[in-house]
């Protein structure tokens, strides 16, 4: 007999939550693992690669999107709320149309963007599986999006702290820090032919601790 459902998921803190449950972690399979198992619902956990129309109409996608949708649609959802200095957003479960994050959506959650990176992560790991027993059991309300604002995914490039940035507050020099850690391209800054690299950030009595290399 198919399963009900199915997880698409690559990153360790999804993949390890959905033992027993049929799993794809990687694209180039996803038709065929599909056509495997004829799932009625496929939930898309950090998915990063672009899910062709032709799955997205034929099987019930799902995709969950960490900002309050329709606000902050695009990649880096994460990154771009934190350096606008966001600290509470919502985890978001939509089903997935032709456009990017735009499809109805059917549940979105509180999440917390305080901490650290892998912080935020396993709280967006604890939340999938809450929200996909609620989808599962019916227990949403599908509403379509309207207006919101969109951001385009950040490039390594752009974790380059300036000399102007350095300028700016403390808090904005910690959010942009922490907001790269592992396994993002970290915040480096170059002082001469040496690049400063920092790996983690913590802010306390207004100083930022960070975990240095130097190259």
């Amino acid at each position: 007999m198919s399963p009900t459902h199915v997880v698409c998921a690559y990153r360790p803190w999804n993949k390890v939550k959905y033992w027993g449950v049929p799993l794809c972690s990687n694209p180039n399979l996803l038709k065929s693992f599909l056509n495997e198992h004829s799932p009625e619902w496929v939930f898309f956990l950090d998915w990063s690669w672009k899910v062709p129309k032709e799955v997205v109409s034929k099987y019930k996608c799902v995709c969950f999107h960490e900002s309050h949708l329709p606000d902050f649609r695009g990649g880096s959802p994460i990154q771009n709320q934190i350096i606008h200095g966001i600290a509470k957003t919502k985890l978001t479960a939509f089903l997935m149309d032709d456009g990017l994050d735009t499809g109805d959506i059917l549940l979105q959650e509180d999440l917390s963007l305080e901490g650290h990176i892998m912080d935020i992560m396993d709280r967006v790991g604890k939340l999938h599986p809450i929200m996909i027993d609620k989808i599962l059991k019916g227990d949403y309300t599908q509403t379509k999006q309207t207006g919101g604002t969109a951001y385009a995914r950040r490039q390594p490039e752009q974790s380059q702290l300036t000399d102007e940035d350095f300028f700016k507050t403390l808090k904005y020099l910690y959010n942009f820090i922490r907001m790269l850690e592992d396994p993002y391209p970290n915040a480096f800054t170059w002082v001469g032919d040496r690049k400063i690299t920092f790996k983690s950030a913590e802010m306390n009595n207004g100083k930022i601790k960070s975990l240095v290399e130097i190259e």
